[in-house]
C-alpha cells in the first residue's frame, strides 16, 4: 500500500538503545531478562491450572495429544510471527503487519479484536484474584478485591514499562520455578524415590491401566482440543514488548527459538506428570484441580493454598500483562489513525497513559458487568471474544504469506528468522486453524463462541471498509 512506509522506515527506534523517542514515542525500557521471562510466562495463564482438570476428564490421558496438537500449532504460529518482528519489531505487531501486507481494513479489524479479547480478560482476571483473595480475607468483598488489583496494576503500567517488566520478571519467575518444581517433584514421585511421598509409584501405568489411553475414543482428542486451545493465547505478548525492549531482534530470535521446549516443559510436561501420579478418573482431578490433586496424592501439606498462591500469581501475572498488551495495542492504533489521537500520546518516561486509561476503564466497566449482569451481558462479552485467539493466528498466517515477499523485496537481510518449510507448513496451520473452528461450530459448547465472535468480527470488518471507504474519497 502506498500509504504505508517502507520496511526500513517502520522501526519503532533509531539511535542508542534504551533512548527514548521525545514527544511522542515510546521508550525501550524492557531489559533482556524482562523479555526473556515475559517470553516464557506467556505461555503460562491461569488456565494451564484451572482448566486442565475440565480437559482431562473429557479425554483422559488422550489429553495430552490434545495438547501436544494445539502445542505445535502455537509454535508454527510464533515461528511465522517471530520472522515479521524480529525483520521489524513494533507495539502493534501482527496489527502493523497484517495493515501493510493485507490491507488497512485488516489491520484496524485485527487490532481492534485483540484489544477488546484482552480488555474482557481483565475483568475475568480481575474476578477470579479477587474471588481467592476474599477466601483470605473475607472482611473486604469481592468487588473491593477487585478494584484493588485492578488500581494497583494500572498504576505499576503508568509509572514506566520498566515498572510492568519488573513486576512481570517476578510474576513469571514464580510461575516457572512452581511448574518446575512440580514437574521435578512429580517425576520423583511417579518413579517412587521421592522421599516420604504417599503416591505408590506406578510409573507409567496410570496412562492405560483405566480404559486405556483412549477412555472416551479417539475423537475426544477434538474436544480436548477445543477446551486447551484458549489456555495457550499470550505466546505472542512478546513480539508487542519486544519494540521498547534494548536489543528487539535478538529477543525476538530467542523467544521463537525457545517456544518448542517452553510448551514441552510447562504444559506437556505438567499434564503428564499429573496423569502418571493419578488415574485420568480420580474424581479429585476435575473438583479440585489437577495440581492440587496431584500435590495431595504426594503428600505436600495445604496443597490447596499453595496452589491459590501460584493460581494468584498467574492471575496478576495475567492482568498485568493483558493491560500492557491492551494499551500498547490501542497505543499502535491511535498511532496509525484508526483509533483516537490521544492514545498515540506518551508521557517524556515513554508510556501511553490515554491508551492505558481507556483500556482499563472499559475493564472496570466488563467487572461491573460481570458483578451485575453475569449471565447476560458478560455472557455476551465472554463469548464474543472466545474465538478472538483463533482468529488473530488465521490473520498472523495470512500476513506471513505476504510479509515474506515484501520483506526479502525491501530489506533481506532482516529475515534472519524464517518459517520452516515455507509456504507448506503455512498453509498447513491455516488448514489446522480453520479445521478447530469448523470443529468448533458443531459442538454444543463451542458453537456460540464461535458464532457470536463472528458476529463481532464482522461488525469491525464492516467499519473498518467504511471507514477505508470515506479515507479514499477524501483523498481523491
Amino acid at each position: 500500500m502506498t500509504s504505508q512506509p517502507s520496511l526500513a522506515k517502520q522501526d519503532s527506534h533509531s539511535g542508542d538503545p534504551g533512548e527514548a523517542p521525545s514527544g511522542d514515542g515510546l521508550k525501550a525500557g524492557l531489559k533482556n531478562r524482562h523479555l526473556s521471562m515475559i517470553a516464557i510466562g506467556g505461555v503460562i495463564g491461569a488456565g494451564l491450572f484451572v482448566g486442565s482438570g475440565a480437559g482431562i476428564a473429557a479425554a483422559g490421558p488422550a489429553i495430552l495429544i490434545s495438547y501436544a496438537l494445539v502445542g505445535a500449532m502455537v509454535v508454527l504460529v510464533m515461528r511465522m510471527l517471530g520472522e515479521m518482528a524480529a525483520a521489524n519489531p513494533t507495539s502493534g505487531s501482527f496489527s502493523e503487519y497484517a495493515d501493510r501486507a493485507l490491507g488497512r481494513w485488516a489491520g484496524f479489524s485485527i487490532g481492534w479484536l485483540y484489544w477488546f479479547f484482552w480488555v474482557v480478560v481483565l475483568a475475568v482476571e480481575a474476578t477470579a484474584g479477587a474471588d481467592i483473595l476474599e477466601g483470605w480475607i473475607p472482611a473486604v468483598p469481592q468487588w473491593g478485591w477487585a478494584l484493588i488489583v485492578m488500581v494497583v496494576l494500572t498504576a505499576t503500567n503508568l509509572v514506566s514499562v520498566g515498572s510492568y517488566g519488573e513486576f512481570e520478571f517476578w510474576f513469571a519467575g514464580i510461575k516457572v520455578v512452581a511448574i518446575g518444581a512440580f514437574v521435578v517433584i512429580g517425576l520423583l514421585a511417579v518413579f517412587g524415590v521421592l522421599p516420604g511421598s504417599d503416591n505408590p509409584g506406578a510409573g507409567f501405568a496410570h496412562l492405560t491401566d483405566t480404559g486405556g489411553f483412549f477412555p472416551h475414543g479417539p475423537g475426544a482428542i477434538l474436544t480436548g482440543v477445543l477446551m486447551v486451545v484458549f489456555s495457550f493465547m499470550g505466546s505472542e505478548i512478546v513480539t508487542l514488548a519486544a519494540g521498547e525492549s534494548e536489543d528487539p531482534q535478538r529477543a525476538v530470535t530467542k523467544a521463537t527459538n525457545s517456544v518448542i521446549w517452553r510448551i514441552g516443559i510447562f504444559y506437556l510436561g505438567s499434564i503428564f506428570v499429573v496423569l502418571t501420579l493419578l488415574p485420568w478418573n480420580t474424581e479429585s482431578i476435575e473438583k479440585d484441580g489437577s495440581y492440587i490433586a496431584a500435590l495431595n496424592s504426594i503428600g505436600i501439606p495445604h496443597a490447596g493454598q499453595v496452589m491459590n498462591v501460584i493460581v494468584l500469581t498467574a492471575v496478576l501475572s495475567c492482568l498485568n500483562s493483558g493491560l500492557y498488551t491492551a494499551s500498547r495495542m490501542a497505543f499502535s492504533l491511535g498511532k496509525r489513525g484508526d483509533a483516537p489521537k490521544a492514545f498515540a500520546k506518551t508521557t517524556p518516561g515513554g508510556v501511553p497513559r490515554a491508551a492505558i486509561l481507556g483500556s482499563v476503564v472499559f475493564g472496570f466497566v466488563a467487572v461491573f458487568f460481570n458483578y451485575k449482569w453475569p449471565d447476560t451481558v458478560f455472557a455476551f462479552l465472554l463469548n464474543s471474544s472466545g474465538a478472538v485467539a483463533l482468529f488473530v493466528w488465521l490473520v498472523i498466517c495470512f500476513t506471513q504469506l505476504k510479509m515474506r515477499g515484501i520483506i526479502l523485496r525491501e530489506a533481506p537481510e532482516k529475515l534472519v528468522v524464517k518459517m520452516w518449510l515455507f509456504p507448506a507448513l503455512t498453509w498447513a496451520t491455516i488448514g489446522m486453524i480453520t479445521f478447530v473452528l469448523v470443529y468448533m461450530l458443531f459442538d454444543d459448547s463451542g458453537r456460540e463462541q464461535v458464532l457470536l465472535s463472528l458476529l463481532v468480527a464482522a461488525l469491525v470488518i464492516g467499519i473498518a471498509v467504511v471507514r477505508e471507504r470515506r479515507r479514499l474519497r477524501s483523498a481523491a
